[in-house]
C-alpha cells in the first residue's frame, strides 16, 4: 500500500514540477529578452545624444588642423618684431594654445585619430623650430618663407591628419 501511495504522489507532483520548470524557463527567457530590449533602447537613445557630440569633435579638430596649417597660421599670426626666434615662439605658442583649447575632443574620437592630430601638431612645431634654427634665417619674413617651403614639401602634416579624420567620420555612418 505504501508503494501505491508513493506512486500516486509521484503521479500528481511530477507534472507540477515539470510545469513549474517550464514556467521558470519561459520567465527567465522573457526577463533576459526584456533586459536586452531595454539595453538596446538605452544604447539607441545614447547614440542619438553622443553622435552629435562626436561629429562636433571631428569638426573642431578639423578646424584646429586647418588653423595650424602653415599657410593659414602664417597669414593669421603676423610678426611683431624683427627677431625670427621670437616670431617662431609666437607661432608655437598659438599652436599650443589652440591645441589646449581642443584637448577635451579626444574623448569623442578614436585613439588613432587623436594620435594623428597630436602628431600633426608636433610636426608643425618641429617644422617651425627647424626653420627658426637655421642660421641663414635673419627675419620673420624669411622664416615664413622657409616654413611654407618645409611645410609644403609633402602632403603636409595637417592635410594628412584631416584626411584621416574624414575616414573616421565615414566609419561613424
Amino acid at each position: 500500500m505504501d508503494f501505491d501511495k508513493i506512486l500516486e504522489l509521484l503521479a500528481y507532483t511530477l507534472p507540477a514540477i515539470v510545469t513549474g520548470l517550464v514556467a521558470l524557463y519561459f520567465f527567465k527567457t522573457h526577463i533576459e529578452n526584456e533586459d536586452k530590449r531595454r539595453n538596446f533602447l538605452l544604447r539607441k537613445e545614447g547614440q542619438n545624444t553622443v553622435l552629435p557630440l562626436r561629429l562636433q569633435a571631428f569638426e573642431r579638430l578639423t578646424l584646429f588642423l586647418e588653423r595650424i596649417s602653415p599657410s593659414k597660421l602664417l597669414i593669421r599670426v603676423k610678426p611683431t618684431g624683427k627677431d625670427p626666434a621670437k616670431y617662431a615662439d609666437k607661432l608655437i605658442g598659438v599652436i599650443e594654445q589652440e591645441f589646449e583649447h581642443n584637448l577635451a575632443q579626444q574623448i569623442y574620437v578614436s585613439e588613432t585619430a587623436w594620435k594623428a592630430v597630436v602628431t600633426s601638431k608636433n610636426l608643425m612645431v618641429k617644422i617651425i623650430r627647424t626653420s627658426a634654427a637655421k642660421k641663414e634665417i635673419e627675419s620673420p619674413q624669411q622664416l615664413q618663407e622657409d616654413i611654407l617651403k618645409n611645410g609644403g614639401k609633402t602632403e603636409g602634416p595637417t592635410l594628412a591628419a584631416i584626411s584621416y579624420l574624414k575616414l573616421e567620420v565615414k566609419k561613424v555612418f
